[in-house]
């Protein structure tokens, strides 16, 4: 893929780096050249210094011939700008951008933009192994509201059905993993210790979920 990342700090070097590993068209752009000093030596694509902006630089990048763009500096305000730009004016398919400041979120989903936000996902991620130790997550959904754990079924919860274990209408059955092989759990599957069960469930639903298991463990 023909890629371009804007903006060669910590995150876009080595996303730009890990691209140019993959195999992919990776052209880096950004304001200073002693940015480009985070790529690696072995780092073969190509490097473009200025004004993001600028007429000049945005053709050199050949933005219009782009199959993906990433914009990944520390300015919001420019994220959510030139992200724009490479969508409704490039049509670029495929955009992506950095949030920097989560208060500043509701900018880039102005835009309809793909947004990652790794300062609101640290945050949720630290409160969530404070608060529900006994649940391993594995991925969120939209800005965290559902999320899918992953919750290894002891001999406590052993011979309990899955139903019983999940609170009603704030958690569902995903998938369970027993001996090795995934399957669709039935709400009147018996559990067995060791199982392996995938669950979607909200924030409401992931506290009685977590105190069930760790006042199962206490006893």
């Amino acid at each position: 893929m023909k890629i371009i990342v804007v903006g060669c700090g910590r995150v876009g070097a080595a996303l730009a780096q890990r691209l140019f590993e993959d195999g992919h068209e990776v052209t880096v752009v950004d304001q200073t050249s002693e940015a480009f000093r985070g790529l690696s030596a072995n780092f073969r694509g190509r490097t473009l210094t200025g004004d993001i902006l600028s007429e000049d630089v945005l053709g050199r990048t050949d933005m219009a011939n782009a199959e993906a763009v990433a914009v990944v500096t520390n300015s919001d305000t420019l994220n959510a700008v030139l992200a724009h730009v490479a969508k409704t004016v490039y049509n670029v398919p495929n955009v992506v951008v950095r949030n920097f400041d989560p208060r500043r979120r509701p900018l880039h989903e102005a835009f309809g933009l793909q947004v990652i936000s790794s300062t609101s996902w640290g945050v949720e991620r630290v409160q969530e192994l404070l608060v529900h130790p006994g649940l391993q997550s594995l991925f969120a959904v939209g800005h965290g509201e559902t999320r899918v754990y992953e919750v290894a079924i002891g001999a406590a919860q052993a011979g309990r059905s899955v139903a019983d274990l999940l609170p009603a209408g704030e958690a569902l059955p995903v998938a369970l993993n027993r001996g090795g092989r995934a399957l669709l759990p039935r709400p009147d599957e018996r559990l067995q210790t060791g199982d392996i069960l995938l669950v979607s469930a909200t924030a409401a639903g992931a506290k009685p979920l977590a105190a069930l298991f760790t006042k199962d463990e206490e006893a």
